[in-house]
């Protein structure tokens, strides 16, 4: 599965052609990610000791991917790893003479069916305590308390909400076929959604659900998983269905049908009612909707000029707008939603596929990612800070993560093989 336009090539080519304290902004020539200091875990029981393994593993791979921050290697450490948590039993000397500017300290403990953590953060070369929280999670689920702790950390210094409590859904390549997984923003603690038959492009359903393309039926239409029952036929038309991609508000549903030489943009509610075409070029391909975040517009892929290129459009279909002029090979835009750019897959000089933005009021295009093997299908963190996107990077197709501006390019910690089209919500 290349990308989304390519998924529809290859399907339909019998049809015809898929406050007095730090604030970090991830962005600027002369952002410096801070030297953090994350300290192992103590545990108050023996209970905790066992958890305390994976809480460790997730609140350092948060901190490592998010951008904020140099984690620093805990090899170099000068302090006793038995030192306490609260700062009149820190030497801060030792940490600032391993060149920490921050330091976190957490403690876990058994409370009942719960781990409990709780998280300190310290400025280092003032002694002081900056940030003191408590959060739980079930004992079977440490790596959920470490997400919630890196949230904490991360709303601190950014004052936005972190994106280590969202969900990713993708697909991988099976015995039997293609599946849908739905897991933890890591790729960990997935859950398969489907078993058997090919199932492709998977979209998150605001407040639950993932929609997909499958082909379960004789024809390849859009199911939507809700809960633990059987998937459920959203949208049966035309010779294909894809791209399925569902507004901000959870209200409205676009989607690409396919009829004969011929694909279409249709949009309508989120059960699949009242669908109505938003675009209309006979003989060319339009593809992969992604919703702008206020939801008055769409960005889409269009072959209407010769090659896939992107456009943008009024949620109705108006104003039609060409976006991207470089290249011959431009697929998969996902909108962030910040609003200013709109990121996607191009094939360069080479024919190697790659990762670029473009700023949707003057068409810049920013170059993310290059001479790192296959880069594909980008998708934006609900708060439009981190990219997650597959490459072939390291063998095989897994799943990686960077900024939003190319820094920070970070393998997520999930088993690695054919995994494609990954989308990402709250």
């Amino acid at each position: 599965m290349h990308n989304r336009f390519v998924a529809l090539l290859v399907v339909v080519s019998s049809v015809v052609f898929a406050q007095g304290r730090t604030t970090l902004e991830i962005s600027g020539a002369n952002f410096r990610p801070m030297p953090l200091a994350v300290a192992a875990p103590l545990t108050q029981d023996e209970g905790s000791k066992a958890p305390a393994v994976e809480f460790d593993a997730a609140l350092m791979y948060d901190f490592a991917a998010c951008g904020l921050f140099q984690v620093l290697d805990r090899k170099g450490f000068l302090a006793d790893a038995k030192e306490g948590v609260t700062a009149s039993t820190i030497q801060f000397a030792r940490w600032t003479d391993v060149g920490a500017e921050s330091l976190v300290k957490t403690q876990l403990s058994i409370d009942g069916a719960n781990v409990r953590g709780d998280l300190r953060l310290f400025a280092v070369a003032s002694g002081r305590e900056e940030l003191k929280v408590s959060e739980s999670a079930p004992s079977s689920n440490p790596r959920l308390l470490a997400h919630k702790l890196a949230n904490a950390v991360y709303k601190f210094y950014t004052k936005e909400t972190g994106p280590f409590e969202t969900r990713i859904a993708f697909t991988r390549k099976s015995a039997s076929g293609r599946d849908v997984f739905v897991s933890d923003w890591d790729g960990k603690n997935a859950a398969r959604i489907t078993n058997g038959d090919v199932n492709v492009l998977p979209a998150l359903v605001p407040g639950g659900g993932v929609a997909f393309t499958s082909y379960r039926s004789k024809k390849p239409f859009l199911f939507v998983a809700k809960g633990s029952g059987d998937p459920q036929q959203l949208v049966g038309k035309g010779s294909m269905v894809t791209g399925a991609s569902f507004s901000p508000d959870g209200k409205r549903l676009a989607v690409s049908i396919s009829e004969g030489e011929n694909a279409e943009i249709y949009g309508g509610g989120a059960d699949g009612s009242n669908l109505a075409k938003i675009t209309d070029t006979k003989f060319f391909l339009n593809t992969s909707p992604s919703w702008s975040p206020d939801g008055k517009r769409l960005a889409f892929v269009s072959n209407r000029a010769g090659t896939p290129q992107i456009y943008v459009m009024g949620a109705d279909g108006s104003n039609q707008k060409r976006l991207t002029f470089q290249g011959n090979y431009n697929t998969t835009p996902s909108w962030s939603p910040r609003g200013d750019i709109i990121a996607f897959t191009a094939r360069d000089e080479r024919n190697a596929f790659d990762l670029f933005t473009v700023n949707v009021e003057n068409s810049k295009v920013t170059r993310l990612t290059q001479d790192a093997s296959g880069n594909e299908e980008p998708v934006f963190s609900p708060n439009g800070r981190l990219i997650m996107f597959t490459s072939t990077r390291g063998g095989g197709r897994g799943l990686h993560v960077m900024t939003f501006d190319g820094n920070n390019q970070i393998a997520l910690p999930m088993e690695k093989g054919d995994v494609n089209t990954p989308d990402w919500a709250p």
